[in-house]
C-alpha cells in the first residue's frame, strides 16, 4: 500500500527496513490488474523454477497491465515526482488542519507522503486504539457530505486517502472547499 506512496520505495525506503519480501498491487499500474513481489534471494529462490512454489495468474503478464507498469515505472522514476506529489499533500493536509480549527473541530489530519487520513479525535492519532477513539459517525456525515460536493474518499475511517500525480491546485482548491462546507454542514 505504501509503494511509490511515501517513497519511490515506499515504506521500507522511507524507514531504512529491509523486508522479507515487497509485495505491490495495482498502483504499479497507475490502477490497472497487475503485481509485482520480490524479496531476499533466499526467499525468491523457493519459487519455481528454482524452487518448490509455481506462481501463476490468469493476468500474468496482460500486455495492457505491463504497458501500464512500465509507464508508472518510468513515471516514479522521474527526478521530484514522488517529492512533489508528497508537497501537494502537504498543502492539502495543511489547509484541512485549518478548516477543523476556524470550525473549532477537534480533529487530526495525519499525513505521510501522498497517504493522508482526517480522523474526528480531539488527540493524537498514532495507533489503531488511538483510532478507535475517533468519531466516526461525524466522519460518516462529513464523508456523505463530501460525496454531495463531488469528492470521493474513502468510505471507512480507517483507510487512506491518496493524491495523485494529476491533482493540482485546482483540485486541492476544489477539496479544501467542499471539506470547508461538508464540516459545516
Amino acid at each position: 500500500m505504501t509503494g511509490f506512496r511515501v517513497a519511490r520505495g515506499g515504506a521500507q525506503e522511507r524507514y531504512g527496513l529491509e523486508p522479507d519480501l515487497t509485495c505491490l498491487g495495482k498502483v504499479i499500474g497507475g490502477g490497472l490488474p497487475v503485481g509485482a513481489y520480490g524479496g531476499r534471494e533466499d526467499v525468491m529462490s523457493r519459487v519455481a523454477p528454482e524452487g518448490p512454489i509455481y506462481q501463476a495468474g490468469t493476468l500474468s503478464g496482460n500486455p495492457l497491465a505491463m504497458a501500464a507498469g512500465i509507464a508508472m515505472l518510468d513515471l516514479v522514476a522521474q527526478p521530484g515526482f514522488i517529492e512533489a506529489i508528497e508537497r501537494r499533500t502537504q498543502e492539502l493536509c495543511g489547509r484541512l488542519r485549518e478548516e477543523l480549527g476556524r470550525a473549532g473541530v477537534p480533529a487530526q489530519v495525519n499525513q505521510i507522503g501522498s497517504m493522508w487520513t482526517c480522523f474526528f479525535a480531539a488527540g493524537e492519532v498514532y495507533d489503531y486504539p488511538t483510532a478507535k477513539k475517533a468519531d466516526i459517525g461525524r466522519f460518516a456525515r462529513v464523508h456523505r457530505a463530501l460525496l454531495e460536493r463531488g469528492v470521493y474518499l474513502p468510505p471507512s475511517q480507517f483507510e487512506a486517502a491518496f493524491l495523485s500525480s494529476e491533482h493540482g491546485a485546482q483540485e486541492i482548491d476544489a477539496t479544501v472547499s467542499a471539506f470547508r462546507d461538508a464540516v459545516a454542514a
